[in-house]
């Protein structure tokens, strides 16, 4: 409650912050969602044309796109919330949030898909990637990443930025230069020890032939993506009280140190890290200039089902396709992937999501001062959705 009070006392103006409604929130999640299907979808319709194809390739961007969002969303349901015990309640609603439709994909996921051996799982799916995945500790082991529900490494990443939320945000409160700095070591420290250390050790566990496999983990890690939620804590506290030069200053040593320390190690995430800035100044000024537009809103509000669904829905295309790869197949199986998967969100919503959000309001309600927000915002205001 004292983080909750610095946070209060160290705000300059709430009735002019641009998070007082949720349609730029769920704009970006839209694009996001977007984003992310079209470079699936691309991957089994190809269009054969090398533009069109790599174009749709960096629909990988959407999921950081999901990260800066996630870190605003949660600043922003930390500070307009006043209640007691905020970190124990925050934990209920961030698992009911996504546990139960994760654990739902597993299953299906296990059926479709198989255990047998895959790129992500060289040695085939057993008993420990099951758990590993549902406890939501996969994303620390190379062969449990994306092997049993499909672009799980990103919900990975999503449930230990929610563990460690809790602790930044009481740490730190709004002062997010501290957010940015802990932003550059915690780069500077994966790139310069824990991912050289990392790849001996899990190329030597995997054997000769599946170091880019172990790489490839490695890039998806926690550990890597973290700086990217810190930033996005940052851009909230500056869309929320001003940008300074400081800031400027800041974000230019974390490019040149991220350079130096690339260079001298081969770690290969500066470019990493040069793309995820500007996706967070896209970001920053999708909401500074409040975009919105109603459909792509609504795709952003149903996005987290539509990321864990759009997967079998594509598998299941695929077996029934009876256009030939080309640019019209690419475009027709993109919106009938992007119709459908939004047509599954919806029932999911109303059989599970909706339940489990009603839950934890229940678990939640008791000792709550409710916040004093627009409903979309406290509504809407989910990670992945």
């Amino acid at each position: 409650m004292q983080g909750q009070a610095r946070l209060a006392a160290g705000r300059t103006d709430t009735g002019a912050t641009p998070f007082g409604r949720s349609h730029s929130l769920d704009f970006l999640r839209g694009l996001a969602i977007i984003g992310v299907m079209a470079i699936h979808v691309s991957q089994s319709f190809p269009s054969n044309i090398a533009a069109v194809d790599y174009a749709f390739l960096w629909g990988w961007a959407g999921v950081n796109v999901f990260y800066f969002v996630s870190a605003m969303t949660m600043c922003l349901m930390w500070t307009q919330r006043s209640e007691a015990k905020p970190t124990r309640k925050f934990y209920i609603r961030r698992f009911l949030r996504i546990a139960p439709l994760f654990w739902l994909a597993i299953p299906l996921y296990l059926v479709v898909n198989g255990t047998g051996p895959s790129t992500n799982a060289p040695d085939g799916i057993g008993p420990h990637q099951v758990i590993l995945t549902a406890t939501f500790l996969h994303g620390f082991w190379p062969d449990s990443i994306n092997s049993v529900v499909p672009g799980d490494w990103s919900i990975a990443a999503e449930m230990m930025f929610y563990l460690v939320f809790p602790l930044v945000i009481t740490a730190f409160g709004s002062r997010r230069l501290r957010d940015l700095a802990l932003a550059i070591v915690l780069h500077l420290a994966n790139v310069c020890l824990f991912k050289p250390w990392a790849f001996a050790l899990f190329s030597a566990y995997y054997g000769p032939g599946h170091e880019a496999f172990v790489w490839n983990a490695l890039h998806l890690s926690f550990l890597n993506q973290l700086p990217v939620f810190l930033v996005g804590c940052a851009l909230f506290f500056a869309l929320r009280d001003g940008l300074a030069k400081l800031d400027a200053a800041i974000l230019a040593c974390f490019f040149a140190l991220s350079f130096v320390a690339n260079r001298a190690t081969g770690s290969h995430e500066f470019n990493y890290l040069v793309i995820n800035l500007v996706l967070g100044a896209f970001v920053f000024w999708c909401i500074r200039l409040a975009l919105r537009l109603q459909p792509i809103e609504a795709l952003g509000r149903n996005s987290y089902s539509m990321y864990l669904s759009h997967f079998a829905v594509i598998y299941g295309l695929r077996h029934v396709w009876p256009f030939a790869d080309g640019l019209a197949s690419l475009l027709l199986a993109y919106v009938v992937t992007a119709a459908l998967s939004y047509l599954v969100a919806r029932a999911t919503w109303h059989l599970v999501e909706r339940h489990a959000q009603d839950l934890a309001h229940r678990l939640t309600s008791s000792g709550s001062v409710r916040p004093t927000v627009q409903p979309t915002v406290a509504a809407t205001a989910t990670g992945l959705r």
